[in-house]
């Protein structure tokens, strides 16, 4: 193989670099020993002349280790220009001398004169840029013998992408260092790419998903997952992208394998992208969250915290003008008949339906309510006044009016008031909005639901706002138990799409959703599924629901906390989710590492924004 060189790591060297510097060195013409390992590098000199999406993932799919390194340096314009007109008048000069001496043209040479000018043509009008481009490999193997076998199966890999890999003869050493993480190009062989050729080289794509087009000029879209599990890719998908049927998810996995972890990391790279979010919270998970992002926290059995159920749907546009439907004291009076009847536990008979809707009528109009859309903004009346109106008539001789004015009494002046003795104090807007419905007491969970759940689709149906939302419901088995819950997480699944909405359905008991016809149309009408462990009791149940082959359901049986399989129609990957310390410690539902937090010094939560490079303002934006 050549003359060797062998070096030493010095013993000054200081502790901390001596943990990532091998003990020996060999140099070799083609090949490396690095501590126990042979290393050889190779430069990619040779590439196809078309190429596709994510055409270097195959390289990342390598079953040895192998490091691919991309050295990327942008060339000016003026630069580029030029060297782009001196490449065409040598190829144009070439032609000529070959057409007046009679001789056939090389295919070759035409292929690379028609690219040459289609190139040309994309960078005088902008539509893209021209990079100096270096492609390094570096092959790892125990043994000599082994890594022979390991350069031959990676030039054999190279072959089939119609790369020309060239063993780095004579400079291994640079080939080596030019692989490591350290941006260092010691080789300096490069080819210049342009744009949408250097986008499609990126392996930055699960190969198992469609990958977004590369030479669109839009910014990127869509959140992290995680990686790949089976290529080591990064998992990124959007939503909101063209071609999907809808913008839903649904999340499914059994107690403690990381499904509100990745709701969470889910919710706030979506932040990011500028989307809004509003989230059902019965656990009360997410506190901290939406203080580190400056959201809006709707906590509903803490004192003086109350959505009033007379407002009506005004919304404020962004040019300052208040719009509502035009029939939005009927809509509002036919949900008030909802609200009294959830509150009183059961439907209300012919005669006090009809004692009720007079009552409901006469208390807007004993506030200066009426059918004129001018009176519209005027304060709402409450239960209380209400309760009077039904009241008055009772005295008037109303039987059922009277017996509804009784049985609305707790509500009013009684235990359960905390709702209801007073108008909204809270306005659930804002970028993020979690309501909070843990300490609602049990006999109030009815009505709060019923009443976050109203705020939520009238957020979600204001056609002021024109942005994507997404709806989060986590642990939906909780909300499911209530029938109002349930009818609602039904129409949102089938209703967000046409208001660019998107509904995300997260819980531990599979068979209460799977086992009943609304569950099972939420699961159904979700384009985005995404499966985590899942238990050996219901694992018959979600193999058929989904169609899972034996190896996918061997995989959820066994999977790792936060390890899951994406489902996105007739594409699946089993992914690793992942997140960054900083969102790490906003997310994790951990007690042991809440309660560590809890002893942190209380300024912890106000730097938050400047961890997460994120701002009130922007954010609001």
């Amino acid at each position: 193989m050549g003359s060797r060189t062998r070096c030493h790591r010095r013993a000054a060297a200081s502790p901390a670099a001596a943990a990532f510097t091998p003990d020996a060195l060999s140099v070799a013409a083609r090949h490396l020993e690095v501590g126990g390992e042979w290393v050889s590098s190779f430069a990619v000199v040779g590439f196809p002349r078309e190429v596709h999406p994510g055409w270097l993932a195959p390289l990342l799919t390598y079953p040895g280790r192998l490091d691919v390194s991309l050295h990327v340096e942008p060339i000016d314009p003026v630069t580029a220009a030029s060297r782009l007109r001196r490449q065409l008048a040598k190829l144009e000069a070439g032609r000529r001398h070959t057409a007046e001496h009679g001789r056939l043209f090389d295919p070759q040479v035409e292929a690379a004169t028609e690219d040459a000018y289609e190139l040309s043509n994309r960078v005088a009008r902008g539509e893209g840029k021209l990079f100096r481009v270096g492609l390094y490999l570096t092959v790892h193997a125990a043994t000599e013998k082994a890594l022979a076998d390991e350069v031959a199966a990676l030039r054999g890999l190279c072959a089939s992408l119609l790369l020309d890999a060239k063993h780095t003869t004579y400079r291994s050493l640079q080939g080596w260092v030019s692989t490591l993480p350290m941006g260092l190009d010691l080789i300096g062989m490069r080819r210049t790419f342009d744009t949408s050729a250097l986008a499609a080289a990126f392996p930055f794509t699960s190969p198992d998903l469609p990958a977004p087009d590369p030479t669109s000029v839009a910014a990127p879209s869509g959140v992290l997952y995680g990686y790949n599990l089976g290529s080591q890719g990064l998992v990124h998908w959007d939503r909101f992208g063209e071609g999907m049927h809808n913008h839903n998810s649904v999340i499914l996995g059994r107690s403690g394998a990381g499904k509100s972890y990745l709701v969470k990391l889910e919710l706030l790279r979506s932040l990011y992208c500028g989307v809004e979010i509003a989230v059902i919270d019965p656990e009360d998970e997410y506190a901290r969250l939406a203080a580190a992002v400056g959201g809006t926290y709707v906590h509903l059995g803490a004192r003086d915290v109350r959505l009033n159920p007379f407002d009506l749907p005004v919304h404020t546009r962004p040019d300052g003008r208040r719009t509502a439907p035009k029939d939005a004291v009927v809509r509002r009076s036919l949900f008030l008949h909802t609200v009294i009847a959830v509150l009183l536990g059961g439907e209300l008979e012919g005669a006090e339906r009809a004692a009720l809707d007079r009552a409901i009528a006469a208390t807007y109009q004993s506030v200066g309510i009426t059918a004129d859309v001018r009176t519209w903004t005027r304060p709402a009346p409450t239960l209380g006044v209400l309760r009077d109106q039904l009241a008055n008539a009772g005295q008037a001789g109303d039987h059922a009016a009277g017996e509804l004015a009784a049985r609305l009494h707790p509500f009013v002046d009684g235990a359960f008031k905390q709702l209801f003795d007073g108008p909204s104090s809270v306005n659930p807007e804002g970028h993020l909005v979690v309501f909070s419905l843990r300490d609602l007491p049990d006999e109030l969970k009815g009505i709060g639901t019923l009443l976050v759940l109203d705020a939520v689709w009238r957020r979600v149906s204001n056609p002021a706002i024109r942005r994507p939302r997404l709806v989060v419901v986590d642990e939906a088995w909780l909300l499911m138990r209530q029938p109002s819950g349930a009818e609602f997480l039904f129409r949102m699944a089938k209703a967000s799409r046409k208001h660019w909405a998107g509904l995300t359905v997260a819980t531990q008991d599979t068979a209460d959703v799977l086992g009943s016809d609304l569950g099972k149309a939420v699961v159904a009408n979700a384009a985005t599924q995404v499966l985590l462990r899942q238990a050996s009791q219901t694992i018959d149940e979600i193999t058929r629901t989904f169609d899972l082959s034996a190896g996918e359901r061997q995989f959820l049986l066994s999977a790792d906390r936060g390890q899951g399989l994406l489902s996105a129609g007739t594409q699946r990957v089993a992914f690793h989710g992942i997140a960054s310390p900083t969102e790490h410690h906003l997310v994790t539902s951990d007690p042991a590492e809440l309660a560590a937090y809890a002893t942190g010094p209380d300024e912890e939560a106000d730097t938050a924004f400047v961890d997460l490079g994120l701002h009130q303002d922007d954010l609001a934006a």
